[in-house]
């Protein structure tokens, strides 16, 4: 058995985390760290989890695990590392955006399994994908991969209010966040870098311009991203690079009727839709935020990190609606 522990147990990604690991066949959790919920029971905090887990929150971190998972939140992650010492024996899998970017990495991979799936395998460290970030290149890794994006990439793209994390802010409590829809950071997103630096990884003369419109959208999870971009291509043509590029990954489903947002929420999976309008190709991405876009996708990772099936404990129930 894997022996886990989660560093910031008590926020969203922690949350769905749990729902998963608590079911997974070949993990035990060991702890679950959280410096505001210290002492209390896990399922008081996750109520859900009534009857799957007796555990409390702890303050104190345990060395006997074989993956630990970081959870508290950007910029937490590298003032954990530095205040604890983590045995070299223990896995790293960090929620967080502190590892995402070249600049940053300290020995941590790009945790896509879709761009570095044996880099993920062979790894010690793992940077888990921001969910916008995921979104989006899942639906052009194909193109960039030959070669294919040369025309500036228009992106509009909603996210989930639990996209903004667990703590009420101005924009995401209730009474602002229904029946709403706004626009934030256009064009200067953070997700951008990490964009840019998987399509360079494939294609190193990648230079066309991402203009990322993010929206905040009325919803609690998931991402609806729609691309477009003038291209010759035929729209069997971008099919077929599609579907050879994803033949051998589970997660990542191209469909061919024009899905909804519903579709993919409480599942691991991304859909991506293709069309082609008069010079134009339209991509629609589809993932949860929660789960492809953090936890299930870290989950996904440890399981190529430990030599599993990339799936082990990932079939997860999809939405009734």
């Amino acid at each position: 058995m894997i022996k886990a522990g989660i560093i910031g147990g008590g926020g969203y990604t922690a949350g769905e985390l749990l729902r998963i690991l608590v079911r997974h066949p070949e993990t035990n959790i060991v702890f679950v760290q959280s410096k505001s919920q210290t002492g209390r029971a896990v399922s008081e905090i996750h109520p859900d989890l009534t009857g799957e887990i007796s555990l409390n929150f702890t303050g104190d971190i345990s060395p006997k695990i074989d993956v630990l998972f970081l959870c508290s939140g950007h910029g937490k992650s590298t003032a954990f590392l530095n205040q604890n010492t983590i045995p070299e024996s223990v896995k790293i899998i960090d929620l967080s955006s502190d590892f995402r970017l070249k600049e940053h990495r300290k020995n941590f991979v790009y945790g896509l399994p879709e761009l570095n799936r044996k880099k993920i395998s062979q790894a010690n460290k793992i940077a888990n994908p921001g969910c916008f970030a995921t979104a989006i290149q899942l639906a052009l890794l194909p193109l960039a991969a030959h070669h294919l994006l040369k025309e500036d990439i228009h992106v509009h793209a909603l996210t989930g209010s639990t996209g903004a994390g667990q703590k009420p802010t101005s924009t995401t409590h209730f009474s602002w966040r229904n029946n709403n829809v706004s626009i934030y950071k256009p064009f200067a997103h953070q997700h951008i870098g990490e964009i840019r630096q998987s399509l360079t990884q494939l294609d190193s003369n990648f230079m066309a311009p991402v203009n990322f419109l993010p929206l905040r959208g009325n919803f609690t999870r998931g991402i609806f991203a729609s691309l477009y971009f003038k291209s010759d291509l035929e729209l069997n043509e971008v099919s077929g690079l599609f579907s050879e590029y994803y033949k051998s990954h589970p997660f990542v489903h191209l469909v061919t009727t024009n899905p909804s947002l519903t579709q993919v929420i409480n599942t691991n999976k991304c859909y991506l839709f293709l069309q082609k309008t008069a010079d134009k190709i339209l991509i629609i991405s589809m993932i949860d935020n929660l789960l492809k876009g953090a936890s299930g996708q870290a989950t996904q990772n440890m399981n190529l990190m430990f030599g599993l099936e990339e799936t082990r404990g990932l079939r997860l129930k999809g939405s009734a609606f």
